[in-house]
């Protein structure tokens, strides 16, 4: 977990334009297990239910030809005249039968998952993006940008137009991870390239904001760049794969937010029913408010 006291915020000239405090959540105990658990059930989530049709394998007229004929009592296609007739039906184990085990559109796709868990899940995939080494872990361009997590003043917010969107990257030497996440794009490998996920590609930087006045516009066309409201942070953007360490751009006022959103040891969250958890002495302790008062 990050332990420094304050951020500096940069500004548009890539220049320290003052600090910050450390959000609490920053300093969250980071548990790779919850982070991996909690993503892999919200994936399910999205999937679309499918199924194979269940007259497939099924129609023609087989029927087995029984015992003392020395051959498999599998069903056997009917008539004669054609290769087909005579040939093993129906099974799974015979060429033109249906599957074993025919899927069915009813299977149990999607996975409920506790509320908190996913919260806590959220808090050590923040907490884990403020350290330097889980971010490049993951393969984030960062070494030459000034500090994680980076900070940029309010500015950010404002702007609409991608070219200066793709200056202030560059400004704030971020933009070398958007280059290598427009390099990485390549075509998928299996039958996903017929299925409309035709390119793979990595994922950029996170663009974190409080108020949308036209950042969205700017920089949603960039490759690899996502961007996303910190009153509605996704664990599938903050830990895509359930991997640990998302680059996170955050504006001032975002990166101000988060002890509101998720509270501190002293301050209650906006969120009901939920209380940071801090590491103490090796062990795992939920804040009781009124310890510190």
């Amino acid at each position: 977990m990050a332990s420094r006291p304050l951020v500096t915020v940069h500004n548009d000239q890539g220049e320290g334009a003052g600090q910050c405090r450390m959000p609490a959540v920053l300093t969250a105990p980071i548990r790779q297990d919850v982070v991996h658990f909690v993503h892999t059930n919200m994936a399910k989530n999205r999937r679309q239910p499918y199924a194979v049709s269940k007259m497939a394998g099924h129609q023609t007229s087989a029927e087995s030809w029984g015992t003392g004929r020395a051959v498999a009592r599998i069903p056997r296609v009917s008539g004669g005249g054609t290769h087909r007739s005579g040939q093993g039906a129906f099974g799974n184990m015979c060429r033109g039968g249906r599957m074993f085990a025919p899927t069915k559109i009813w299977r149990r796709w999607h996975r409920k998952i506790n509320l908190n868990q996913k919260r806590f899940a959220t808090c050590s995939a923040l907490s884990a993006s403020a350290l330097p080494g889980l971010v490049m872990a993951r393969g984030h361009r960062i070494q030459e940008i000034q500090e994680v997590p980076l900070v940029v003043d309010n500015a950010i917010e404002s702007i609409s137009k991608t070219s200066a969107a793709v200056a202030l990257l560059k400004t704030i030497k971020a933009f070398g991870d958007v280059e290598k996440s427009k390099e990485s794009r390549k075509i998928r490998a299996g039958k996903g390239k017929m299925r409309n996920r035709r390119h793979t590609q990595r994922r950029g930087p996170l663009i974190v904001y409080n108020e949308d006045h036209g950042v969205t516009q700017a920089f949603r066309n960039l490759p690899g760049v996502e961007l996303a409201n910190v009153n509605y942070l996704n664990l599938l953007q903050l830990a895509p794969g359930g991997h640990l360490g998302r680059f996170i751009i955050w504006s001032k006022s975002a990166f101000e937010k988060l002890d509101t959103v998720y509270g501190t040891w002293r301050q209650q969250s906006i969120k009901s029913n939920f209380r940071l958890v801090f590491l103490f002495c090796g062990h795992l302790f939920v804040c009781e408010y009124h310890l510190f008062f």
